[in-house]
């Protein structure tokens, strides 16, 4: 019972998708599988359409090969206004886009040098002492099974270990269960993530805005001063913050918590699946721990919990069979939906003498996951195959559609201005966890039940399973 609005078109914009509920549009359909809506949109009206969602006219561009024209516009289709307003929302910051903090966003986004090059080694360093020790303190006493939830584990390792590496050490006695708490907190402010994303008042999420309250202030300047050796990203961040009067103690904090989220609220999942599709596939585990043996020997480290492992960059980079699992648990469960504004009223040139009529305020996105999982580019693109980015025993790199070599085939962390700019650490982050967990345990699953996606994050990132499942670990011999 819908209709193809074709009211007040101009000539060359693309066909639009109205919805026939007012102000909803296409929402609720687009929001139970925005997937298979757009795969039958496409089928229908071609590689270009606009579609009103909630409010907004959002045009969708699906051909990968026209995805380079979106990303090279950067000037007339802008991204960070729109990101800045959401996160202020979610995260309960004032805009940075108001006037009262000259250059602040520029200066934030200048750190991220600190995850980049040399810096990305000492941080990545650290952060592999510190999964060590989280693993040495959950499992050193694993001599029989243990049997525990995975994705729990996982969300258990990750973040305690990501939150020591960014923020420092709790001084404290109990450390372990202080950010255990926090953990707890977290988890549940994350579980109304995508309805705040959805511009939806936290005021209608029950206890939402108590456990946010409560989350920031933990990162509250006389705690974060208590907590023992953080990171140079977080130190310069504070630095930066003390120099805008403006800003509240709160605002920083808030801050501070949203910095958080961006660095696990992704990776935990990630990780949950990339350990997952190895436990599930037998001989993807085998070539694996081959692979990570192999390294140990070759470098004269010993494995089991009592030895610290130290990888370098290249060591960590040359691991491909463990980057290609990786990568192909990425390209199954990632659906970030990658969106720029319109400046203006502008004519957006593709290739093929194509163009495509865009107004102010409009909205574009590209939806990799239908590239992700599209047989052209992808042999069987709904079964897990672990070497598919393997060639030769090297990294494969070159993909095609329709006989043409992809210049974008793989895209978790979004794209142009728009990529995550703690991709690098997080992928060294994961592969460090995989690499600890199969160095010093073994590992299978107790269950046999399928573990799907659960799609209410579909546009926002890493999709987390649809329910938990139990695996059970103890030490090599």
């Amino acid at each position: 019972l819908f209709f193809f609005s074709v009211f007040n078109r101009k000539t060359g914009e693309p066909p639009l998708i109205n919805g026939w509920i007012p102000y909803l549009g296409k929402a609720l359909i687009f929001r139970k599988d925005a997937f298979k809506f757009l795969l039958d949109q496409q089928k229908k009206l071609g590689d270009i359409f606009t579609v009103h969602i909630a409010g907004r006219y959002i045009t969708f561009i699906m051909d990968p090969f026209q995805y380079v024209y979106v990303i090279r516009n950067s000037k007339q289709l802008e991204f960070h206004e729109f990101a800045d307003k959401m996160a202020s929302k979610t995260f309960d910051y004032p805009a940075l886009s108001k006037g009262k903090f000259p250059d602040l966003k520029e200066n934030l986004h200048r750190i991220y040098q600190y995850l980049q090059g040399k810096p990305l080694d000492i941080i990545s360093d650290h952060m592999m002492k510190n999964l060590q020790d989280v693993f040495e303190w959950k499992c050193s006493q694993a001599t029989d099974w243990e049997t525990e939830k995975m994705y729990k584990f996982c969300c258990s390792v990750m973040f305690e270990a990501s939150f020591v590496t960014l923020y420092g050490r709790v001084p404290a006695a109990d450390g372990h269960k202080v950010i255990s708490e926090i953990r707890d907190k977290f988890i549940k402010f994350d579980a109304s993530f995508p309805y705040l994303a959805a511009n939806i008042p936290i005021e209608l999420l029950g206890a939402t805005k108590k456990v946010r309250k409560e989350l920031i202030h933990h990162f509250l300047l006389q705690n974060m001063t208590k907590w023992l050796g953080g990171s140079k990203v977080v130190q310069a961040r504070q630095d930066i913050f003390e120099k805008y009067e403006l800003l509240g103690d709160y605002d920083k904090a808030a801050h501070h918590f949203a910095f958080l989220w961006a660095s696990v609220g992704n990776t935990i999942p990630a990780t949950f699946w990339a350990m997952y599709y190895l436990l599930r596939h037998p001989e993807a585990l085998a070539a694996v721990r081959d692979e990570i043996d192999h390294l140990l020997q070759s470098t004269g480290q010993k494995r089991g919990p009592t030895y610290n492992i130290h990888l370098t960059r290249e060591q960590l980079d040359n691991l491909v069979y463990l980057e290609s699992a990786l990568n192909e648990s990425l390209r199954m469960c990632s659906s970030s939906m990658n969106i720029r504004i319109s400046q203006e009223d502008f004519v957006l040139k593709l290739e093929g003498n194509q163009e495509v009529g865009l107004r102010k305020g409009d909205w574009i996105a590209l939806y990799p996951q239908i590239l992700h999982m599209d047989p052209e580019v992808y042999e069987d693109p709904k079964e897990y195959k672990f070497d598919r980015y393997i060639e030769n025993g090297k990294k494969k790199t070159t993909f095609y559609k329709a006989g043409r070599k992809l210049k974008y085939f793989l895209m978790p962390f979004g794209s142009g201005i728009s990529m995550c700019p703690g991709r690098f650490l997080a992928m060294n982050e994961m592969k460090m966890f995989l690499f600890i967990l199969l160095a010093h345990f073994d590992v299978e699953l107790v269950e046999n039940k399928a573990v799907r996606l659960d799609n209410s994050r579909m546009g926002l990132g890493i999709l987390l399973p649809d329910v938990d499942i139990a695996f059970r670990y103890k030490l090599r011999s």
